[in-house]
């Protein structure tokens, strides 16, 4: 067996694990929703397992994607194709982060300020004379 039909075969196997994890997933979800006691979270909670099925699923795919391009036709066109797919994949990412969490990935947690500015004020270096 040649290295392009070797890794074609592996990123058929990393695609197939991808479509494996959003179906697993979601049957898990649904099956801890259906026998999980009722709360007001409970919906929340389901759609927050199976956005992050969907999340894990699509990561594998894309990665899939990448190694198929790189790996195996290296042309501009699966170039191109590649990359319209990372962008609606990137897409569908972010929308389902936002949907599960409530908040842009890059904002802290919720009642917490950004990564990039101090909790107690300015730094030390700020104000310094």
């Amino acid at each position: 067996m040649e290295f392009a039909s070797i890794m074609h075969v592996i990123t058929r196997l990393i695609e197939a694990v991808g479509v494996a994890v959003i179906v697993i997933g979601i049957a898990i979800a649904g099956w801890r929703y259906l026998t999980a006691p009722r709360s007001l979270s409970s919906y929340g909670n389901l759609r927050a397992d199976m956005g992050r099925a969907i999340l894990l699923g699509l990561e594998l795919m894309v990665a899939g994607d990448i190694i198929n391009t790189v790996a195996v036709e290296p042309s501009l066109n699966s170039v191109l194709v590649l990359g319209v797919i990372v962008l609606i994949r990137t897409f569908l990412s972010l929308s389902l982060e936002v949907e599960i969490s409530g908040r842009w990935p890059w904002q802290g947690k919720r009642g917490e300020e950004s990564v990039n500015r101090s909790k107690t004020g300015p730094s030390a270096d700020e104000g310094v004379v």
